[in-house]
């Protein structure tokens, strides 16, 4: 729990996450923004902006992206409860509570003729003259523009939905610590299984099936097992000429001494874990490496010690930067930290290419979400990387993941 010297309640995380209050809060806040936004109605196709505006949360990760039956929100000022436009499937459901006249069967987007019946539908959900924003178009939707929005052309709902998303409820911290919780637990049984000869896959059934069993409602990425060249110079090539990452998890068996980067993301009630770990397969952690996960250590405490609300983003980069002796310890295509919450990864992103600009005038808040991953490298010990849950607080920050950094350090 954290006090507060500013009139902010201190945060209480809920062991159990009240899906309906949750909700109400973050329907408030959605509809909080499209106010300031000067905005009537939102249509969301994005799988993550429909978890966040209807609450609900389904069996599937990123294929809302990809699949012609694709979950689709309506948000109306004015109305409490959004429509949701979801696949009913035999076997399959959304854990939702909104009312029988709001939900409704699949639309298909994809196509000239689901565009078509669905500008019938908007037509009678959405007023005429409304200010309208839209987070995706498919190529059939900019086709019929002018009849799927008669009005002004819409605007982008991301200015909406971001920074409705930036401060998280109670709630929603409850379902990521949730979430982190089942994520840890199940990479109990991965690192316990880890060997020489085991196949990077046979890491991702485990994990899966643990999950699942667990709790989990999705996968968010495919799991990532990445062994770590010897040097850069070993390593794929990459444009920047530095470290690749993610590479695909394949068949490929492991052998005594392989140092892998784990990264794993799954859901709970809509929102999500991040897991990032360094392993050694069959063999402890040479002085070397204990010395590189000292300095990530290192790095990571800096960085905590200026992390409170009323900070910003180039603080903590500045802290990690001078922890690693002036130079930056992410990589080049990555990030110091980001957020969380319904994605995997949301704003803020430290240290990225939005640019210095942008890490000055972000400034944290309470019950604001991060994920710290710094990285650590020298050739020949395969560096080290690992990723911490916090939430942002007057004083501080407070922990939702404690997974040990074994086999390098407690």
């Amino acid at each position: 729990m954290a006090s507060s010297t500013t009139g902010t309640p201190a945060l209480v995380i809920p062991e159990v996450p009240d899906r309906a209050r949750m909700r109400r809060e973050t329907g408030a806040r959605l509809r909080s923004a499209m106010a300031a936004q000067g905005i009537d109605a939102l249509v969301l196709l994005n799988n993550s902006n429909v978890v966040y505006a209807t609450g609900a949360n389904w069996p599937l990760g990123d294929a809302g992206l990809s699949h012609v039956e694709r979950p689709v929100a309506v948000v109306v000022a004015g109305d409490p409860w959004p429509h949701l436009f979801l696949p009913f499937r035999e076997g399959t459901s959304a854990e939702t509570d909104l009312p029988a006249d709001h939900l409704h069967g699949p639309v298909y987007l994809e196509f000239d003729e689901g565009v078509t019946e669905f500008a019938k539908v908007l037509a009678d959900l959405i007023p005429s003259g409304s200010a309208v924003a839209v987070d995706e178009c498919t190529g059939a939707m900019l086709r019929a523009r002018s009849d799927l929005f008669p009005g002004a052309a819409p605007t982008d709902a991301a200015l909406v939905v971001g920074p409705a998303k930036l401060i998280k409820t109670p709630d929603e911290i409850a379902c990521i610590r949730t979430a982190a919780r089942i994520t840890d637990q199940a990479m109990v049984d991965v690192q316990a299984a880890l060997a020489p000869g085991r196949r990077q896959i046979d890491l991702s059934a485990r994990f899966v099936r643990r999950a699942f069993e667990l709790g989990a409602t999705a996968t968010m990425l495919d799991a990532i097992w990445q062994v770590m060249p010897d040097t850069k110079a070993e390593g794929v090539w990459t444009t920047h000429g530095d470290l690749a990452l993610p590479l695909l998890t394949t068949e490929r068996e492991l052998a005594a001494g392989d140092v892998l980067w784990t990264d794993v993301s799954i859901t709970y009630g809509g929102y999500c874990s991040d897991f990032g770990r360094t392993w050694t397969v069959g063999a402890e952690p040479n002085a070397r490496q204990h010395k590189q996960f000292e300095r990530w250590h290192e790095i990571l405490t800096a960085v905590l010690e200026v992390t409170r609300a009323g900070a910003s983003a180039a603080d903590l980069a500045r802290a990690a930067t001078a922890a690693n002796d002036g130079v930056k310890p992410w990589l080049p295509h990555f990030y110091l930290g980001h957020g969380i919450g319904v994605s995997a990864a949301e704003t803020p992103m430290i240290g990225t290419d939005l640019g210095a600009e942008f890490d000055e005038n972000f400034i944290f808040e309470p019950n604001m979400v991060l994920v710290l991953e710094p990285v650590v490298w020298e050739d020949g010990t395969g560096g080290y990387r690992s990723e911490e849950i916090i939430v942002i607080t007057e004083e501080g920050s407070i922990a939702l993941t404690d997974y040990p950094y074994a086999p390098y350090g407690h």
